[in-house]
């Protein structure tokens, strides 16, 4: 007993020095459990009492018969009894183990007997596919064995020294690590025997289409005559990735604790990334003779904005790009709080040059914001068009995928829950949605708020079809018309009630409860919509609201939420959709009357509780609130909302703290190590804040933002979040400038929702300034993320989207029955593609081409139609044709990659402008019906590397991302040597169909990657 104490504390201490070692400390939540992020969570069974799955994916075991039960013990509460009769065991949903990469199983069993042919698990489809583990083992060789077996061969197994103890607590950790291609078994954190070589056993075994057929048991074998397990169990775990020795060290010393530790993994774990020498000059820099010094200005109280890229000269007259400089990222304003000059001092990764910016601090000045000068054309504006050779772009085809699809849906499930929550009848056949609206799960309505969006959008943009477009006016009509009589019955007398509470600051606990709970089961949900406050609509009951206010965390269990608000911003947001597009009143009055409700409660809250809340982990994420508000502000000129979306300022990334003393609106950055599409969302509706307040520091937010976030987080594909330090693949690294230390998270990275908001803000930004930087961003966004994220077959679409050595691509929701939020925003992304391609003057007298997409634009007000024709981005041109005539300006985008010139010829004729990369070229004149203008951006190889590791790039050409095609997953990152004068040199290929070699390895468009890829090679230059 004492040496088990003295070891406990030894593995105390080891944590202690584990997740000291540079941790970065996020917000508070369930974000990391045991120092693991919940990302690479699958699910999560304590076993305390049910067989619920604690994770946020709601994947519920079942109890499969009468030999179970839940019963008291010393060390952990309420734990599962298996008995050993041939009746209890537990089934795991098919779901856990749909499109695994790597597998982690992590599990406390206690024996209660040692007789062999036990089955602690047994996964697959038989006797010839099957993965068990089998913890006293066989009749014939009585030791711990795992083992794995396919069709195609006679079965692998790991065996240890002994059997597992038996009348005891033992912490059992298996791992499946896919890219190093092999099987470990951990027994009390302690690795037991060698580690068993693989092949892709696994993805057989867990193929989509094994799975299908395929059982899952604990306790069972898959054969009904083995002995079923006599043992206890205890928060089995099952994770998408390849466990560490240090993370199952974690997992196993906090159980001794009894807690689960929020905090992160130490920034250098096991699994972690390839290491280089920091001393070593890699890619261009390995070149460098010189670095320029810069200087910049500023004013009192704001942080200078440096730039990412100076001058450099390279040796042999190379010409090679401008030099990534890191500089350093102070966390408040304190260097600049008087006018002065003060010199920063940079990095240039692998080398000695320490580049220097000489800042001058100046006195505020008085210059005002920028106005709103463009607008976006209405999306009945604007059609997507054939190639030239009359073939259906990418674009069409994700649009037909998602628009056929949606015109199938059944509007009854996505209010299914909403009839739940206020105890209405369900049509005859609806059926719910699955995953994140089902019964039980504390965010369910989220989609509902997506589909209003997707079907408006749809309605709009679907004037090409008569008959669909009436299908989505149908389903518009019908949506508002039920979530307006559900609405009505909030906080209105009943008549089956005595009393109603219309009041939404004076809403009791329901019937028969001391307290406010977020329970949606049959038995405990509430129903009393009497007593909800007049205007009140959700999928579930104003609980988890007053929860929030109250200080509730986010987490599964009946104290706990799931962003309240944020549910609520994705139903406000489709109601004022609807009601931009047809006109419909209801849509607007179910906002309104929901508006007022929540302005009612927030404002009368104190300001340290607002800060409180909206600094909460995923509890207090409120999605766009603040643009919603706003937006109904813009609307109804009621200043109640104006002022309800300010009670939604996250003052403390905003502003630093309540005296405004620094925070982004002064350019400090206070976003790193944060959930990145919590507060994206929240940036969006800053600069809407903006455009109806003309409060100069709310536009401060989202310029200064967006810079940071495109130049210190963003990954090739345009995606800005994806961290291992904190633990957690939806959230900013933990420090800017370090996505090669900190990011690239395991478990995935991009989260394909939070680049669809990042493209909302950039697009938005170019509205009040015509900065070319801002589409760049927009088109590498939407080629190689938005286009990259949708399934070669079906709308099925991304999650996370992996970039790691060897990755592959998960697509979800082919049918649109179960939304994840990145399932909700793909039904939004892919129902308005054509909304930025142009855009107009406020006055009707310029025009802007921001993207090269076969398109058909019709400018109304002016009597304009033009159209584009090109085969973009498979050829470097593009034709815009004008019917109509009439004076007006022309900017086209010059892409900052076109380096090798943007040519001009208008009607035939070639036109001497200088077109600089990066840019807009201005055009003006008289224009006549059938001009004709040419635009040719010649396209060549460029790299993008990741800022603080060089030689890990991705290789671009002209706008499109290259990804290696790769035939398994790798440890490694793919080596590639190119010419440096001349990437092309040592590349062989087709341009025209964007297909590539590299010794033998064929490369093409990411978004026509649907295997195993490579997106980042480590890359050396010649």
């Amino acid at each position: 007993m004492k040496m088990n104490k003295y070891l406990v504390k030894i593995g105390f201490l080891f944590l202690a020095i584990l997740y000291s070692a540079g941790a970065t400390f996020a917000q508070s939540g369930d974000q990391i459990l045991d120092g693991i992020g919940e990302t690479d969570l699958i699910a999560r069974y304590i076993f305390n009492g049910d067989v619920r799955d604690w994770s946020r994916n709601n994947l519920h075991a079942s109890n499969q018969g009468t030999g179970t039960d839940f019963i008291d013990d010393e060390r952990f509460g309420k734990v599962l009894l298996l008995s050993g009769k041939k009746g209890g065991f537990i089934t795991i949903p098919q779901e856990v183990f749909l499109d695994v990469e790597s597998l982690s199983i992590s599990a406390w069993v206690y024996l209660r007997s040692n007789q062999p042919d036990q089955h602690l698990f047994d996964f697959g489809t038989g006797k010839k596919s099957r993965f068990t583990a089998m913890p006293n083992g066989t009749r014939e060789n009585k030791i711990l064995q795992i083992s794995l077996q396919t069709q195609n061969d006679k079965g692998k197994k790991i065996v240890a020294p002994e059997q597992l103890p038996v009348n005891k607590w033992v912490h059992l950790t298996v791992v499946y690590d896919v890219p190093s291609k092999t099987l470990t078994c951990f027994v009390d954190s302690k690795q037991v025997a060698e580690p068993m070589a693989l092949d892709n056993e696994l993805l057989e075994v867990f193929s989509t289409k094994n799975v299908k057929d395929a059982r899952f048991f604990l306790g069972r074998s898959l054969q009904s005559e083995s002995i079923n397990l006599n043992a206890m169990l205890h928060d089995v775990r099952f994770y998408r990735v390849p466990l560490s020795g240090k993370q199952i060290a974690g997992i196993y010393f906090n159980a001794f604790r009894n807690v689960n530790m929020d905090v992160p993994t130490s920034k250098k774990v096991e699994d972690d990334l390839p290491v280089f020498s920091k001393n070593t000059a890699q890619l261009y820099n390995a070149y460098l003779f010189e670095v320029k010094d810069v200087e910049v200005e500023t004013e009192v109280g704001n942080l200078p904005r440096l730039p990412t890229h100076v001058p450099g000269v390279y040796q042999n007259q190379l010409d090679g790009p401008k030099v990534r400089v890191i500089w350093p990222a102070p966390r408040d304003n304190t260097e600049v709080l008087q006018a002065g000059t003060y010199t920063i001092t940079g990095m240039v990764p692998g080398t000695q040059f320490k580049p220097k910016a000489k800042v001058e601090v100046k006195e505020s000045s008085k210059s005002a914001a920028p106005s709103l000068k463009l607008a976006p054309f209405a999306l009945h504006q604007v059609s997507l068009n054939t190639d030239v050779d009359s073939r259906e772009t990418k674009f069409i085809e994700n649009r037909d995928k998602f628009v056929l699809t949606l015109a199938e849906t059944d509007p009854n499930s996505f209010l299914y829950m909403f009839r739940h929550a206020f105890n209405q009848p369900q049509p005859e056949g609806a059926k719910p949605l699955g995953v994140w609206d089902s019964q039980e799960t504390k965010l369910r309505g989220h989609a509902t708020g997506h589909y209003l969006t997707a079907i408006a959008q749809a309605y709009a943009g679907t004037g090409y079809d008569s008959q669909l477009q009436q299908i989505f006016l149908d389903k518009m009509n019908y949506m508002v018309n039920s979530l307006y009589e559900l609405s009505q019955l909030s906080g209105r007398p009943n008549p089956d009630a005595a009393s109603f509470i219309a009041e939404p600051t004076q809403v009791p606990t329901g019937s028969g409860k001391s307290d406010f709970d977020s329970d949606l089961s049959n038995e405990g949900i509430r129903n009393d919509y009497w007593n909800w406050g007049k205007g009140f609509i959700s999928a579930y009951p104003p609980d988890q609201f007053i929860m929030l206010e109250n200080g509730a965390k986010y987490g599964g269990q009946k104290n706990q939420i799931w962003a309240p608000y944020y549910t609520l911003h994705k139903i406000l947001a489709g109601l004022i959709d609807v009601y931009k597009v047809s006109g419909n009143k209801k849509a607007l009055d179910i906002a309104i009357g929901m508006g007022d409700w929540v302005y009612a409660r927030l404002d009368a809250l104190p300001q340290e509780t607002l800060i409180k809340m909206w600094n909460t982990y995923i509890a207090g994420e409120f999605g766009g609130m603040n643009e919603t508000m706003a937006s109904l502000y813009d609307i109804t000129k009621d200043p109640k909302y104006l002022k309800g979306a300010q009670l939604f300022d996250n003052i403390q990334m905003f502003f630093g703290d309540a005296g405004h003393s620094h925070g982004l609106a002064k350019n400090v950055d206070t976003f790193r190590g944060l959930h990145a599409n919590q507060h994206i969302p929240q940036i969006v509706g800053s600069l809407e804040m903006y455009k109806v307040s003309n409060r100069e520091d709310y536009f401060k937010v989202a310029d200064n933002f967006w810079y940071k976030a495109v130049n210190d987080y963003m990954y090739s594909i345009g995606g800005v979040a994806g961290a291992r330090n904190p633990a957690n693949a939806e959230c900013f690294v933990g420090e800017p400038g370090t996505l090669y230390e900190n990011g690239f998270s395991s478990g995935g990275q991009n989260e394909t929702c939070a680049t669809y908001n990042m493209l909302k803000l950039t697009g938005n930004l170019f509205l009040f300034e015509q900065r070319a930087e801002y589409m760049d961003y927009y088109e590498r966004g939407l080629y190689n993320h938005i286009l990259a994220s949708v399934a070669e077959d079906s709308p099925a679409n991304t999650y996370h989207v992996p970039i790691r050595p060897g990755s592959i691509k998960h697509f979800g929701n082919p049918r649109m029955t179960g939304f994840t939020c990145c399932n909700g925003t793909a039904i939004e992304s892919s129902t308005k593609l054509q909304n930025s391609i142009y855009f107009k003057s406020l006055e009707n007298d310029a025009l802007f081409v921001n993207l090269f997409i076969p398109s058909t634009l019709h400018w109304e007000e002016k009597g304009i139609t033009l159209k584009q024709t090109t085969n973009y981005p498979k050829e470097d041109n593009t034709v815009l044709t004008i019917s109509g005539s009439g004076a007006f300006d022309l900017h086209v985008r010059v892409p900052v990659w076109a380096s090798r010139g943007f040519f001009v010829t208008i009607n035939g004729r070639e036109e001497k402008l200088e077109a600089k990369p990066g840019s807009y070229l201005k055009i003006s004149r008289n224009w006549k019906d059938g001009d004709t203008i040419a635009l040719k951006m010649p396209f060549h190889f460029y790299l993008d590397p990741v800022m603080d590791q060089p030689n890990i790039a991705s290789l671009f050409y002209g706008p499109v991302l290259l990804a290696a095609q790769e035939t398994d997953a790798r440890k490694e990152w793919r080596k590639v040597t190119l010419d440096a004068e001349d990437l092309g040199k040592s590349i062989k290929g087709d341009s025209r169909q964007l297909q590539f070699t590299i010794d033998g390895v064929e490369y093409k468009p990411f978004y026509e990657t649907y295997g195993r890829h490579s997106v980042y090679l480590d890359v050396t230059l010649k």
